[in-house]
């Protein structure tokens, strides 16, 4: 777990992270707590580096 969280950090994985950190903010100062659902999102995928990366969501092209 800690080389997951301490490895690997792109452009993407900071933006999510801020975007996570912004979103948890605006649901406190709102006080609309469904950003937070929204922040965990991108919060869960800033930990455990899943989602779209720097090379983008593009499905291999692989041919047999």
């Amino acid at each position: 777990m800690k080389n997951l969280l301490l490895t690997n950090w792109h452009l993407m994985r900071w933006v999510r992270l801020a975007f996570a950190i912004f979103l948890f903010i605006q649901a406190y100062i709102l006080r609309e707590w469904g950003f937070v659902a929204f922040g965990a999102f991108f919060l869960f995928q800033v930990i455990f580096n899943m989602g779209c990366g720097p090379n983008g969501c593009a499905v291999p092209n692989s041919k047999k």
